[in-house]
């Protein structure tokens, strides 16, 4: 589960509107016949137009000023294995996100309870990808693809009389650097705009940054996770708690579509690693053995290659956690989402 939050800009100054933001999650729907659409839906609503989702958005920001996000975003990308654990299902993911937006709710720090209700959010479900840029795969090819660039280049050259060479050598070493380029994906080389293959479904949320009663400000970028001030001569309570927010939306998943997270998987797991490899370690050595089979199976997914097992425990230690951090750390920029 990849889950991520995010103030929606423009350049350097936040979006004043969310228009461009629902053009860019209807995409998808362009070629697509009516009942083959995923459309906008709410706590209540399956179906909410793309116009309702900016009027409403637009119109809730009461006392906001021009330097403040207006609007978050919210991408939930369930990974492959869970998308498969559900088949894939629209209405799951829909009855799943009414569910996590609870929790989004449950996370603020506020002196009055805030429940999902008291939330503007619209939600849509996209089930393609396409690799950007920025991503990990597209930048290590982009050595190997500027080098055959070339190579090509100066074939036309020498078809064109410009450049003398052998065409057929430099045909052989574009064949060379497409060999040793590290990603290919149905014998193609990775490249910026190619569709993901594979199961890609993800959930966009909308949340506006005032209550729906267009009264109070929920920020989730705000610094503290709890906090008291004084403010006009009373307490206010303020803050939003990311971790338990994070925490509660894997549990919500698992609860609500019956997924079997195994350690290595979850949230407290990857935590662990990052900050106490040690006991991340003892933790997975110390599973039930089919969960520490599957831990493994996981980790080797993410391109972790179980060493053998010495028999000396400081060797075991040693070894495997040396292991694991190469191969979390370089699955932490792949396209199989691992983490928060």
């Amino acid at each position: 589960m990849y889950l991520t939050i995010s103030a929606q800009k423009m350049g350097s100054t936040y979006n004043s509107s969310v228009g461009n933001y629902v053009d860019y999650l209807e995409k998808e729907n362009e070629d697509r016949l009516p009942e083959q659409r995923e459309e906008f839906f709410d706590q209540e609503n399956n179906s909410v137009s793309p116009q309702t989702v900016i009027d409403e958005i637009d119109a809730n920001t009461a006392k906001l000023r021009q330097k403040d996000p207006k609007f978050y975003s919210i991408v939930v990308s369930p990974n492959q294995r869970e998308l498969k654990a559900i088949g894939n299902d629209p209405n799951m993911l829909r009855e799943y996100t009414r569910k996590l937006m609870e929790d989004y709710a449950k996370s603020f720090h506020r002196n009055q309870e805030v429940k999902a209700e008291n939330l503007k959010y619209y939600a849509k479900i996209e089930h393609e990808r396409t690799y950007r840029g920025f991503d990990k795969q597209v930048q290590e090819n982009a050595p190997y693809r500027g080098e055959i660039a070339r190579l090509r280049n100066e074939i036309r050259k020498v078809e064109r009389g410009e450049s003398i060479g052998n065409i057929k050598e430099l045909e052989k070493r574009i064949k060379e650097q497409e060999r040793l380029a590290p990603h290919k994906q149905n014998g193609q080389l990775v490249a910026a705009g190619m569709q993901k293959e594979g199961p890609q479904t993800h959930i966009h949320i909308i949340v506006s940054r005032k209550d729906v009663t267009n009264t109070y400000t929920l920020s989730p970028m705000a610094k503290h996770k709890a906090s008291e001030v004084e403010l006009n001569g009373k307490t206010v309570k303020r803050g939003f708690d990311r971790d338990s927010f994070y925490q509660a939306a894997e549990k919500t998943f698992d609860r609500t579509t019956g997924f079997k997270r195994n350690y290595v998987d979850s949230y407290v797991g990857r935590k662990a690693h990052a900050k106490e490899p040690g006991k991340f370690f003892a933790k997975v050595m110390g599973l039930p053995t089919k969960e520490k089979d599957m831990a493994f199976k996981l980790l080797k997914t993410m391109g972790v290659k179980a060493p053998n097992i010495p028999t000396n425990k400081v060797q075991i230690a040693a070894k495997i956690i040396k292991a694991l951090g190469r191969g979390i750390d370089k699955a932490r920029g792949t396209g199989e989402d691992m983490g928060y």
